[in-house]
């Protein structure tokens, strides 16, 4: 017969439900998302104290307002894992794949810092460095460690983070703090062994191999206890969860109930990645992963709990650039041989000047946008879903046809707030739009009630119109909150007028996989 659970807190073991006697981690990590928009999503220094905003305000998985700004690099220095998990295939030479995971080159310490220091000199908006496996960062600490001292000596303006599974986290809590690691990243799918022997077969643990549900356990009480630790030295800390429906998709409320108690300053949900052709046990097995509403569903579930991360992009090992986007291909190391790299850390502050610059004529937009929206009566409170065209600097300025992924807003006329992405094969090929694509692309956004685009022409137009997704293209170049919220105002003055009338676009049909178009109630195509 199982145990019932219990949580490690440091120096004792306290059962579920138990109060934690953890010190704040500070800023929202103190709120937990209650009545405020997320840390992940727009937060800003009137938000949190000075010394978190300083940590997060450049950090793009941190601040989803970053995330249009400022760019990111993964180094593949840590091949090794000490877990195993169903839904990971660690393979090399997969420069086509974008998961965790992949790479394409393993590199050296000295290899991997002459890399960031390459990128960082043609890229000053990469300002943060993370190592992200292939394998886990804590199972390969030297090649970790002796990265990071190495690189504050070229590089001293790069943030530094590490993503680890947190089995081998409480002792190296000491080692991360000497080297000014304020940020690391624990992936915890479960708060419950009896779950999480589901989704591990087998850890490495006191050079042994430890299964079923005493390896589960054994991982959960390492990762609680290094979650405290963390806090406890005012270490950042962003928690991935991967949703696996049928296994964790109704735990995962607990999970962010529970480390929020401990101080966790973001929760990031991601979808189980399942394709077979990736060769995962549950890609093998059948094991599906979640649908975008499903995945919204439980991220909605959880506000309350911790504070949530929506901007994910599920990066591979090696990723450079932007979220969303891989630079890697111009970093290679037979490239590298050829570039002249000068470290211009001028160059670098002055781009971050910029940025603040445009923040602050983003913030005046959306404030002005929502004034304008309160101070419009409605007949009914309106809530509803924009999906947005933008390739980067939160702005619309993306063709229809050139997108491979929306960014999905949720309006009303208290907010414009980021509440995913979904991806999307390319429309337009070699200049011309693959009718056979469309109702894909259609279906993907089939929840919300119009798309906002630089350009759009007239067959998708139609298509999205049949679909009831009104296409918008009067934004161009409008940050996107206020654009969202520019449209929200003129549709609900149509409402008022009785130009239209609003129809509900709930998210059950998609969930059953009934891709009927709201306005008609035709079938989309499949």
């Amino acid at each position: 017969m199982q145990q019932a659970t219990t949580y490690v807190s440091i120096g004792q073991i306290k059962p579920l439900g138990a109060k934690l006697d953890v010190p704040a981690a500070g800023g929202c990590s103190t709120q937990g998302g209650e009545g405020k928009a997320s840390c992940g999503s727009s937060d800003g220094p009137d938000d949190m104290p000075q010394e978190i905003w300083d940590k997060v305000k450049n950090h793009p998985c941190y601040s989803e307002e970053a995330h249009h700004h400022f760019a990111r690099m993964h180094v593949a220095v840590a091949p090794a894992c000490n877990i195993q998990c169903n839904y990971c295939n660690r393979k090399y030479d997969c420069s086509n794949e974008s998961r965790p995971g992949v790479v394409s080159q393993k590199l050296t310490p000295e290899q991997a810092v002459r890399k960031v220091v390459a990128v960082a000199s043609e890229i000053p908006q990469m300002t943060v460095l993370g190592v992200a496996g292939p394998g886990d960062a804590l199972a390969n600490p030297a090649k970790t460690f002796e990265t990071f001292r190495m690189l504050q000596q070229q590089a001293p303006d790069i943030k530094l983070c590490i993503s680890t599974n947190g089995l081998a986290l409480p002792d190296y809590v000491d080692e991360i703090c000497k080297y000014n690691v304020d940020h690391v990243t624990i992936t915890i799918n479960m708060v419950d062994p009896a779950v999480g022997e589901k989704i591990y077969p087998w850890i490495f643990w006191n050079h042994k191999r430890v299964t079923g549900y005493e390896a589960a356990k054994i991982l959960h009480e390492r990762q609680m206890l290094g979650l405290e630790m963390l806090t406890a030295r005012g270490v950042l800390t962003k928690i991935n969860s991967v949703l696996i429906p049928g296994i964790n998709d109704q735990h995962l409320m607990d999970v962010n109930r529970e480390v929020k108690k401990r101080g966790a300053f973001l929760h990031n949900i991601m979808p189980l990645i399942s394709e077979a052709e990736h060769g995962t046990v549950f890609g093998l097995t059948g094991q599906r992963g979640p649908s975008a509403s499903e995945l919204k569903a439980v991220q909605d579930a959880c506000m309350g709990g911790a504070n949530l991360m929506r901007h994910c992009r599920q990066c591979r090992a090696d990723a450079v650039g932007l979220l969303g986007e891989d630079r890697s291909e111009e970093f290679t190391l037979d490239k590298l041989d050829q570039m002249d790299v000068v470290y211009d850390l001028e160059k670098r502050r002055l781009y971050q000047e910029q940025v603040e610059v445009e923040r602050q004529a983003q913030h005046a937009a959306k404030q002005q946008a929502l004034a304008a929206a309160n101070a419009v009566p409605a007949a009914q409170d309106l809530q509803v879903m924009v999906a947005v065209a933008t390739k980067g600097g939160g702005r619309v300025n993306e063709h229809f046809g050139h997108v491979t992924e929306f960014q999905i807003y949720e309006v009303s006329s208290a907010q414009a707030l980021f509440v995913g992405h979904r991806r999307v094969d390319q429309y337009c090929q070699g200049g011309a739009g693959d009718d056979e694509q469309l109702p894909s692309v259609v279906r993907a956004i089939n929840d919300c009630h119009a798309v906002l685009v630089a350009k759009i022409g007239a067959c998708p137009k139609d298509e999205l119109s049949q679909a009831g997704i009104e296409p918008v293209d009067q934004y161009v170049g409008e940050f996107i909150e206020k654009a969202a919220l520019d449209w929200f105002n003129d549709y609900r003055a149509r409402i008022a007028s009785g130009a239209i009338v609003h129809q509900s676009r709930g998210d059950a049909q998609i969930r059953q996989g009934a891709y009927t178009s709201f306005a008609t109630g035709v079938p989309l195509a499949a």
